[in-house]
């Protein structure tokens, strides 16, 4: 039977667990000071007298801290007014593919035979859109396919590797090379939107396979507010755009075998394949010109503007390579009607 005694009863602390209701308390007071809730601390130390304890919050995924960014991101993207343009029935599409720009890689001339770094690396691409774009003079342009991507930067983590764990050679740290590659697509196509509508397609590369998305994925949340650019920065490996009678493949080049590629299109794209009778596959990694038909279905490797590292001069990669920026011209109708290349 209980006495009044014992219902007021309140069983006293140990000092080990007063500390960690103070702790706690402490705790809960500093999140709420500074508007950050509790459950949004993602690990903090608790220091007892006879041990500690490191804690840690499993509820923090990064797919929520993603989206927290581009939420960011969102709420502070620019604002582009919209371009009114009157549509061509006689009008071509401009290709510009800059391809494997690798930001962050490093080359001397002492060793190599030529400088790279990441200032030339954007003074090239600059150079070479703008070349670009001056060979497009007399073509009625009403829309640009820019190809982004591509191993646009060298390495993919704060230990200056390749998504693959490969060591290399780098100028700068990976957060420089991220705002790098970042402020050059925005330069870049800024001055293509005040030429025609553009659509930007991210290809996947085996350099960058996490901050290449990354990159894009913010590219993308910078120009949301505008309406003369449109995005396709899904993570698949092949991409498709189509324009009149041209069905336009983009990949990598890191994975299927550019002969199968013409089929594996073909069925990805079946609806874009059936409805087109002029079909381009433009692939890259691989630095060099190669082109090849397969029943009359065309894949092109494309020219790189990086210079070679130690590993590849070593190894005689791309030695005497040309280095350039390429770009494309398509008819609605007729299909490629002219190469355009801008050479260093």
């Amino acid at each position: 039977m209980s006495t009044n005694k014992d219902a007021g009863y309140r069983p006293r602390l140990t000092d080990e667990e007063s500390e960690m209701v103070k702790n706690h308390r402490a705790l809960k007071i500093e999140c709420e000071t500074n508007g950050i809730p509790m459950s949004d601390v993602n690990h903090y130390w608790y220091k007892g007298k006879s041990f500690s304890l490191h804690v840690k919050n499993n509820g923090v995924s990064l797919d929520k801290v993603r989206q927290d960014i581009i939420k960011a991101m969102n709420s502070h993207s620019p604002s582009y007014p919209k371009i009114k343009r009157t549509k061509s029935e006689t009008g071509h599409l401009l290709v510009i593919d800059p391809a494997d720009i690798h930001i962050g890689k490093l080359a001397t001339s002492f060793e190599t035979g030529e400088d790279y770094n990441s200032q030339i690396a954007v003074k090239r691409v600059k150079k070479g859109v703008k070349g670009i774009l001056q060979k497009s003079n007399g073509f009625n342009i009403d829309k640009i396919l820019f190809v982004g991507g591509n191993d646009i930067l060298h390495i993919d983590e704060p230990h200056r590797k390749t998504t693959a764990g490969t060591p290399q050679d780098t100028d700068g740290m990976w957060y420089e090379n991220f705002m790098t590659a970042k402020k050059l697509y925005i330069d870049v196509l800024e001055t293509l939107m005040s030429v025609a509508d553009v659509h930007f397609v991210y290809n996947p590369s085996n350099h960058d396979y996490i901050s290449g998305f990354m990159l894009s994925d913010s590219i993308q949340s910078w120009f949301r507010k505008s309406k003369n650019i449109t995005f396709d920065c899904s993570i698949a490996h092949r991409k498709g755009f189509k324009y009149g009678q041209n069905l336009i493949g983009t990949t990598h080049g890191d994975g299927a075998k550019l002969a199968d590629l013409p089929l594996i299109m073909a069925n990805e794209f079946s609806r874009e394949w059936a409805d087109t009778k002029h079909r381009y596959v433009y692939t890259h990694h691989i630095h060099h010109k190669s082109s090849k038909d397969y029943h009359g279905i065309t894949v092109e490797s494309l020219r790189s503007p990086s210079g070679s590292d130690s590993w590849h001069h070593r190894k005689g990669y791309g030695v005497g390579g040309i280095k350039a920026v390429e770009g494309f011209i398509h008819s609605k109708d007729h299909g490629q009607v002219a190469r355009l290349t801008h050479i260093f």
